[in-house]
């Protein structure tokens, strides 16, 4: 196992969850992701990111809502839990994530190369 997928592991069992609205995809967008991170995603074409993109969309969002959520990555599991990326509809867990993971969070971004998911 890589160190950057020790991190993803560690910071992943740090990040609180909590209830979404059914049906909202507000937070849903382009976002970018570590190559650890995407390696884990559902291949898809480039025509599916291309419309997704051009929907300022994500290509992994479905008509039933994300397809990949079990493997979402590090960003999309950070909406609504920081007041940073805060969830639009007021959603958010019961206990904030700790900042000083989320700055941690916001460092690997920094050290680690990002793709457009």
């Amino acid at each position: 196992m890589t160190k950057n997928s020790q991190k993803i592991r560690f910071f992943r069992t740090r990040i609180p969850s909590f209830e979404c609205i059914p049906g909202c995809h507000d937070c849903c967008g382009p976002v970018t992701t570590s190559s650890e991170e995407m390696a884990r995603l559902p291949v898809k074409s480039d025509a599916e990111h291309e419309a997704a993109l051009a929907d300022l969309s994500c290509p992994h969002l479905g008509d039933q809502g994300c397809q990949a959520y079990a493997e979402r990555p590090l960003i999309c599991r950070l909406f609504g839990t920081t007041p940073r990326l805060a969830c639009p509809n007021g959603k958010r867990p019961e206990v904030m994530i700790d900042p000083k993971i989320e700055q941690q969070i916001h460092q690997f971004f920094v050290e680690s190369r990002q793709v457009l998911v």
